[in-house]
This record gives C-alpha cells, structure tokens and sequence, in this order.
C-alpha cells in the first residue's frame, strides 16, 4: 500500500483560543492514539491535510511530529457544516509488525456480459475494509465483472484476495447488472 509523509507540530489542549488560533493559521487540529501510544495532540497544514481527505486512495501515514515518528492510519474527519473545512482529524496508530483494517478501494475491471446484452452496470461499493500487514495491503481491490449476467450481483462473500482477509460483511454488495427495458425488449425479441 502506498504510504504518504505527514509533518505535524505538537499543539496545547485545554483552552478553545488554542484550537481557534490554530484554524486561524490554516493548520487542522489533530490527535494521534492507539495501543502501546500516548494520546498526542498535535496539527498539520490544511493543505497538506488535502492529500489525505480529497482522494479515494487510501494510505499509511508516516506522522512526523516535531521530529518524533509514527505509522498511522486516517481513522476520522470531522467538517465544519457550513464551509466543509477539516476541522479535526484523529488518526490511529499502527505498527509494521502487527495487521491493520483499513478501507481500500474497489477497482472494477472487464466488461461484463449483463452489459453486452443490454444491462446497466451499477457500482455499490467503492471501498472494502480488509485486514493485512502493511507490506501485503494492497492499494487497490481489482473485481472482474467479464461474468457478470443480468440480473447477477457480485457481493464481498464471492471474494477472496491473496495476503489479505476481507473484514467488511459478506452481504456487502459491490455491484450488480440491472435489467433495462432494452435488455428485457432484446430478449422478448429472441424468443419471438
């Protein structure tokens, strides 16, 4: 899985002033925590914070806290309502040694059957949980919907991945063809 750098400075807690003043500055409030890791709070710049939030991949964190490093994953955001500024961000520590859930997006691939006689191709499921160490995570789950008929679903129980267990419930659905009135007059027409 691809890994991102991310520099942070140590912030106070305690008072709202501190955590304005930080917004004031373009930086995001943070908080590191985990087992076998003192809770630490911290911020990082809200653009650099972007490379995190704004995108469909997901990463493994290289926090940089004035010096002091880290693996972690992204865990939570939280938005400010009006303006959807990050306003506060918590991320979980992980280690190298030990496996980590984490949130990893769905890659459909081929051209599915159902399609070719008519269907509609409709994505549920954009990211699947899995667990795996972090050298064996993928950056992204290839699902082939070349078999895929109409009226068929792909569900996260059909799949299996090499290093990786799917953690996300089995009834999960990933995507399904859909019957249209095109594919239903083509095969009223072939029994004719």
């Amino acid at each position: 899985m691809k890994q991102i750098e991310l520099k942070g400075e140590l912030r106070t807690t305690g008072k709202k002033a501190d955590v304005k003043s930080i917004r004031r500055a373009d930086r995001v409030p943070c908080v590191l925590y985990g087992q076998g890791v003192e809770n630490t709070s911290f911020s990082v710049d809200a653009q650099d914070l972007k490379a995190i939030t704004h995108t469909p991949y997901s990463y493994i964190i290289n926090l940089n806290i004035d010096g002091k490093k880290q693996l972690a994953k992204f865990q939570a955001v939280q938005y400010h309502p009006v303006t959807d500024k990050a306003i506060h961000v918590d991320f979980l520590a992980i280690s190298a040694d030990k496996p980590v859930t984490i949130d990893v997006p769905v890659v459909i691939t081929g051209s599915s059957e159902g399609v070719k006689m008519g269907g509609k191709l409709m994505v549920h499921s954009r990211k699947l949980s899995v667990r795996g160490l972090i050298n064996e995570l993928p950056d992204d789950l290839k699902v082939d919907v070349t078999n895929l008929q109409l009226g068929k679903q792909i569900y996260a129980g059909n799949l299996s991945f090499d290093k990786v267990q799917i953690v996300s419930p089995k009834n999960t659905l990933i995507c399904a063809v859909r019957l249209t009135r095109s594919a239903i007059a083509a095969a009223a027409a072939k029994e004719e």
